[in-house]
């Protein structure tokens, strides 16, 4: 495929998933779907409603406005509610969906998106905490950190204290960023585990670190996302703050590009061990990186000799992935989800990696591709404004 075919293709893409959708079945929810249960207020759909509303500031197209509204409106009621999210359940993952509600009430100026930015932040205000200060990932995951959470609640929590905290807690996000880099990282390998047990209780973490055994890529990519999109919204007292943070996020990519596929451009489930079967190239955690280094290029975090690695790994899930089935167009290649738990099913070795489903047209794949398609949208218009 030519780059602009594929470009074309992923605009229509798009607007098949969004014309197949709604709040009450999102086709891109697979897990949801599987369940059989109604939606809920999820993270999985606040990822694709982020990339839905930055498709609308970058086109102008009101369908992609129209159609987040219309979705965020499904659970946000007048009062502020959120039906389906208790803040009290303690859930990192459902601030994320949190992140749009800043968007809509500045593009609406409605009330109630301002009174459910507080809902979501009364859960920050009472999220348990491990010793170290930082947010339990889920209240049934006692002191445990994961990669996964700094995305989820570190970008949302940043643009609170910023927009309507007078940046009281500013730092106190800062600091979570620091121990994850201090606790986290294997210093051989500049990679970073996908979890962290401050208690050592769970049977999935060594005894002596706490640390879970791999480098799951999609965890990774959480973290960059994480940093990116903490970083932008910082503010400008924090420049030292941001150039630390800057200096974490630009070691994570200079770790991650020795395992970058050559012929595809893409990184494996588990990154460092890609040529053991039955490891494969994986869409969601690609995407996520694809997006992270070309929008850290365009915000000055990377130099201008970076974009490409981006770019090969968003051409290379196109030319991989994507594809057209029965009149349909599909992207595969994403694992569904992958965690650590209290039970043996989920023990964080090789092989359970290995064995969680791989679907196509989830929103933990599509998403961050839509999102890295953006940063291809935004190089080619500015470079014709140039």
């Amino acid at each position: 495929m030519t780059h602009e075919e594929i470009l074309s293709m992923l605009g229509d893409y798009v607007d098949y998933l969004i014309a197949n959708s709604s709040a009450e079945a999102p086709m891109w929810n697979i897990e949801k779907v599987r369940s059989g249960k109604p939606n809920k207020w999820n993270y999985i759909d606040g990822c694709m409603i982020t990339a839905c509303l930055s498709l609308y500031h970058t086109t102008g197209d009101k369908k992609y406005l129209d159609f987040s509204k219309d979705f965020i409106d499904y659970f946000v009621q007048e009062d502020g509610s959120i039906t389906s999210y208790d803040p009290k359940e303690y859930n990192l993952d459902n601030v994320n969906a949190g992140k749009t509600l800043f968007d809509l009430y500045e593009l609406t100026g409605r009330e109630k998106y301002r009174k459910a930015i507080d809902t979501v932040y009364s859960q920050l205000k009472g999220q348990p905490r491990t010793t170290t200060g930082n947010f339990w990932h889920k209240m049934i995951y006692p002191n445990q950190i994961w990669l996964d959470g700094l995305y989820m609640a570190q970008p949302f929590y940043m643009q609170y204290e910023v927009t309507y905290n007078n940046g009281a807690n500013c730092r106190d996000s800062f600091e979570q960023f620091l121990h994850v880099y201090d606790l986290m990282k294997d210093t051989r390998n500049g990679l970073y585990y996908h979890a962290y047990d401050d208690s050592r209780e769970s049977f999935w973490c060594d005894p002596v670190t706490g640390l879970s055994d791999n480098f799951w890529l999609r965890a990774l990519g959480w973290y960059a996302m994480a940093l990116i999109d903490t970083m932008e919204v910082m503010p400008g007292s924090m420049a030292q703050e941001k150039e630390k943070l800057g200096a974490i996020y630009k070691e994570l990519i200079d770790a991650m590009l020795p395992y970058q596929d050559k012929e595809t451009g893409m990184w494996y489930q588990v990154v460092n061990r890609g040529r053991i079967k039955p490891n494969y190239l994986e869409t969601s955690g690609s995407a996520i990186f694809a997006y992270a280094i070309m929008k850290s290029v365009r915000l000055g975090y990377l130099d201008e000799s970076y974009f490409t690695f981006g770019e090969r790994a968003f051409t290379g899930i196109c030319e991989t992935y994507l594809s057209e089935e029965n009149g349909e167009l599909q992207l595969g290649g994403i694992c569904l989800v992958a965690g650590l738990g209290n039970k043996e099913m989920r023990e964080g070795t090789f092989d359970y990696y290995m064995r969680e489903p791989i679907v196509k047209n989830e929103a933990k794949g599509v998403a961050p591709l839509i999102l890295a398609y953006i940063e291809i949208l935004l190089r080619e218009k500015a470079g014709t404004q140039e």
